[in-house]
């Protein structure tokens, strides 16, 4: 089994990338170490270190929330259960958004967006993917990499060529780190992408599970270290937040494991306490 500090580090150095993926990771870590530790203090730390690994990402602290509950290795098996047969749920309801001819553009990697696109072209749409390739650490090709695998034509452009390429697609799909009631948030770029669409009136879509359903007060936006975007620049500071949190109006639907949502489906339930 790996060690905590070595599955901390996997996850704050992006070597593991998206909210549903750290979830996975982080529960199949959690899984061995509370057969052997239990669920008392060390479970309560070790929760605490792997939430604050990436905090912006709101699965597995829901995922975590779910546990403390129910402290069971049952309740983590079921979760991871639920996390791996979501995408695949995913992926044939996201259908409803896709045209049998469609150009797509994405931004980052999502495996959830992915695996609507994946599946379209499994079942014969004739599509073609833009991709952005996603600064400063270039998520961007691990996407096209799939995708060039599944040999769905795929095209790779800078962030900035956004506003160049958007007039040409038919539609946007982007993933999703957190679903809250004032927007959702994805890969820092996103929301440029969500202004361009809007500007140029191509459907914006968000692909997400159930359990990134976020209810908590405050979101932090994490902030990467400046060495990303740049190695060294005396006396210049660099700020490097991983994330935007981009507001409902700009986007079509919501397509998630149980059902396509509309914007204001998704205000509602997260409005309720509880």
């Amino acid at each position: 089994m790996e060690s905590l500090e070595r599955v901390e580090k996997n996850i704050k150095d992006v070597k593991i990338q998206g909210a549903r993926e750290i979830a996975l990771y982080a529960l199949k870590f959690l899984r061995e170490f509370c057969k052997k530790n239990g669920f008392g203090l060390k479970f309560e730390v070790a929760a605490m270190i792997l939430e604050r690994a990436r905090p912006t990402a709101v699965v597995l602290h829901n995922c975590l929330e779910i546990i403390k509950k129910e402290k069971k290795i049952s309740t983590i098996n079921e979760l991871i259960k639920k996390l791996e047969n979501s995408t695949k749920k995913i992926s044939i309801i996201g259908q409803k958004i896709i045209p049998e001819e469609a150009k797509i553009m994405t931004h980052c990697h999502s495996g959830e967006a992915l695996s609507v696109i994946k599946h379209a072209n499994k079942i014969g749409k004739k599509i073609s993917v833009i991709a952005t390739i996603t600064e400063p650490l270039h998520q961007g090709i691990k996407t096209v990499k799939e995708l060039a695998k599944e040999k769905i034509p795929v095209t790779l452009i800078s962030d900035n060529a956004i506003g160049f390429f958007i007039k040409n697609v038919d539609l946007v799909i982007v993933g999703s780190d957190a679903i809250r009631k004032e927007g959702f948030v994805n890969k820092i770029g996103t929301y440029l992408l969500a202004l361009a669409s809007k500007e140029n009136e191509k459907p914006f879509f968000v692909v997400g599970n159930t359990l990134k359903f976020d209810k908590r007060k405050k979101l932090e936006i994490e902030e990467r270290p400046g060495s990303e975007i740049y190695k060294k620049l005396k006396g210049v500071k660099i700020m490097n937040p991983a994330f935007d949190l981009v507001p409902w109006k700009y986007v079509e639907k919501i397509v998630t494991e149980k059902k396509i949502f509309n914007p204001n489906e998704i205000i509602k339930i997260l409005s309720k306490n509880g």
